[in-house]
């Protein structure tokens, strides 16, 4: 034997399909066992097909169920506080609070500011809730000594001190910041903020 010989024999060969038989594994059909087992399936299908135009006829039928409520739910009236006022202005904003203790500006939420005039007072407050949650972030009285500084390097944005902010429950000094989306509208915010003074 020459050494390519026994090279030849030494290199593992592919088994041939054979032994595939021996273990269970895919047996060659032939073309009569292949076109027998198609028809089966197109018989399958077409079965399937007839029921299921028997069940969309079920199903509309069943579309026409009417259930009574188990619990019946009375209204609720809200109330807002904002009865008694009416609303002068109104705009997107959103409002930050200068915390002391980090020396940093937090986010206090993003919403609409409103201007509400009371009917019987005539004072102005500014009411601010937060988007979704209507959370109050916002709410005091406009008085006299409060006033609207420029943001340092920004013409849409407003920075103030409030002497009693209530929208945590218990009035308390602020300093906060509130920015617009354009420059219009943080002027007409000074136009009614100055007005309500």
């Amino acid at each position: 034997m020459s050494s390519e010989e026994q090279a030849k024999e030494s290199v593992p060969q592919p088994p041939t399909s054979n032994v595939f038989g021996l273990f269970g594994g895919k047996k060659e059909k032939k073309p009569e066992e292949d076109k027998q087992e198609k028809e089966e399936v197109k018989d399958v299908k077409q079965d399937d097909k007839a029921d299921n135009k028997d069940g969309e006829n079920a199903e509309e039928e069943e579309a026409d169920v009417h259930f009574e409520p188990l619990v019946q739910l009375e209204k609720v009236e809200v109330k807002t506080n904002e009865e008694d006022e009416e609303v002068v202005y109104k705009v997107r904003a959103k409002l930050f609070r200068f915390h002391a203790d980090t020396k940093e500006w937090k986010e206090r939420g993003t919403g609409d500011v409103k201007f509400l005039k009371h009917k019987e007072t005539g004072k102005t407050r500014i009411l601010m809730r937060r988007d979704k949650t209507l959370k109050i972030c916002a709410n005091h009285l406009i008085t006299k000594d409060y006033e609207l500084k420029p943001n340092i390097g920004s013409d849409r944005s407003w920075v103030y001190t409030v002497t009693a902010d209530v929208s945590e429950g218990e009035p308390e000094a602020q300093t906060l910041a509130i920015r617009f989306g354009n420059k219009e509208n943080a002027d007409k915010f000074k136009e009614y903020f100055d007005a309500a003074k």
